[in-house]
């Protein structure tokens, strides 16, 4: 069975892009049940699946952290990971879809944990806004026009993997990926002829999939009127071959097997004394354009 993922939300549950993805377990939030419940909830997937990797948003309210730190506290296990996104609600949401296609292939635990950072640094998640003067999640300026700092228009607003921000009327556009992405994206009050069309062009998509809207999202992009987007690698073999050719080593602390500088079960880093990592030539072919 699946290394199960598990969410804080049902908004972070996409539909599969084929009919191999497994789903993902939503976790009761706390207000809906007791914390004997809670433990009970969260030994039955440990029981199931063997491992848990449940990821949750940065803006997830304190109590709904405490009470999963609570939960894997008691339970004194370490087949349980709590790993925070960063990453606008979308953005988040993209990344729980590819941990699911990955959780079906022979990734241990600890590497499919560790490859939640590096999925992330190449997901291009951002919004069109209506207004961005209210913005404050994303460290960017709005540019100004005709030498004084505008108080309205719409704007384009990249989150990462570098934040960007530029005018949607404007010759500027945003940073895409050089690599091949679909675009999932969410339309709110918005019209989304903007991102369907010029920036789906600009970034040379190779299909679209729109969503609900998060429900998160107006109180994570400041307002509500926009339409939330996020670009990323679709295919579940790139995806393997990214992951599969990360160093891998073992966590000196819980002995799981891991990628990247931290293990996501344990939080203990990596040794200092090891030789620096490199990225292998092969992945970065895969990721060139028109690599595979």
């Amino acid at each position: 069975m699946p290394i199960a993922i598990a969410v804080t939300s049902a908004d972070l549950v996409l539909p599969a892009t084929d009919q191999h993805t497994p789903g993902a377990h939503v976790l009761t939030a706390p207000r809906d049940q007791d914390f004997p419940t809670a433990l009970a909830e969260m030994s039955d997937l440990v029981g199931r699946h063997g491992h848990v990797i449940a990821v949750h948003p940065t803006t997830t309210p304190l109590p709904y952290v405490q009470r999963l730190h609570a939960v894997r506290a008691m339970l004194e296990s370490d087949r349980i990971a709590l790993l925070p996104s960063a990453l606008p609600p979308l953005g988040t949401a993209v990344l729980v879809r590819q941990l699911r296609q990955l959780s079906a292939c022979d990734f241990s635990p600890g590497v499919l944990g560790a490859s939640a950072r590096l999925l992330a640094h190449y997901i291009y998640a951002g919004a069109l806004l209506a207004s961005g003067s209210r913005l404050d999640r994303v460290p960017v300026t709005l540019p100004a026009r005709g030498g004084a700092r505008p108080s309205g228009g719409q704007c384009a607003v990249l989150a990462g993997p570098t934040p960007q921000l530029v005018r949607a009327d404007g010759e500027v556009t945003l940073a895409g990926p050089q690599f091949s992405t679909t675009l999932t994206y969410a339309p709110g009050t918005l019209g989304s002829e903007w991102v369907t069309s010029r920036l789906a062009r600009q970034w040379q998509v190779q299909a679209l999939h729109p969503v609900p809207m998060p429900a998160e999202s107006s109180a994570w992009w400041a307002t509500a009127k926009l339409v939330e987007f996020a670009a990323a690698i679709p295919d579940v073999s790139l995806l393997y071959q990214m992951v599969s050719q990360m160093r891998q080593e073992a966590c000196h602390w819980c002995g799981l097997t891991l990628i990247g500088d931290r293990c996501a079960f344990c939080s203990a880093p990596v040794r200092q004394d090891r030789p620096p990592r490199a990225i292998a030539p092969a992945r970065r072919r895969a990721l060139a354009p028109g690599g595979g």
